[in-house]
């Protein structure tokens, strides 16, 4: 780059004698090369071609997820209402479930509802207020409610009781 004066123009102007057009040239080759880049880069993460997560359901160690859903049915409880007894002041506790059940033993499982109806009733009824009222106290109840189902049905026919209606009044 060279500053030189010019002679026959008005004092006080400058020129420069500058590459500018390279300048341009390079600053817009590497702005156009960063954005295929990034074009490029997006396009091989989104397609799979780099950062693929494999699936193989036959090796349960390997990293990656399986997207197909567990083989699992749903069975329905009787809805339940349960008299929490004479400290409660007649207040009754409405309760509504449904056994996640593997497919398979989904007939087993529908044969010994009676007795888990019972068993969940005998449960709920022995409970006390303050157990209801508990702000973690659900979570608590799940608990112990699936311990006493897998105990009438059998280990491995029940992998979960979900809570429809849990409802005291």
């Amino acid at each position: 780059m060279s500053v030189t004066e010019s002679p026959d123009s008005t004092k006080g102007t400058v020129e420069i004698d500058a590459p500018v057009n390279s300048l341009k040239l390079l600053v817009i080759i590497g702005v156009l090369l960063a954005v295929v880049g990034a074009i490029g880069g997006f396009h091989a993460t989104w397609s799979g071609m780099v950062l693929r997560v494999e699936s193989d359901a036959s090796s349960p160690g390997k990293a990656g997820y399986d997207r197909s859903l567990p083989d699992m049915v749903f069975v329905p409880v009787d809805p339940l209402v349960v008299s929490l007894g004479n400290r409660a002041g007649a207040r009754h506790l409405r309760f509504r479930a449904q056994l996640e059940v593997p497919s398979r033993h989904q007939e087993e499982v529908t044969q010994l509802l009676p007795r888990v109806v019972d068993v969940l009733n005998s449960y709920l009824r022995a409970l006390e207020p303050s157990d209801l009222e508990d702000q973690s106290g659900l979570a608590r109840l799940r608990a112990q409610m699936l311990r006493r189902v897998q105990v009438v049905v059998g280990q491995g026919r029940v992998a979960d009781i979900l809570v429809m209606e849990f409802v005291l009044n």
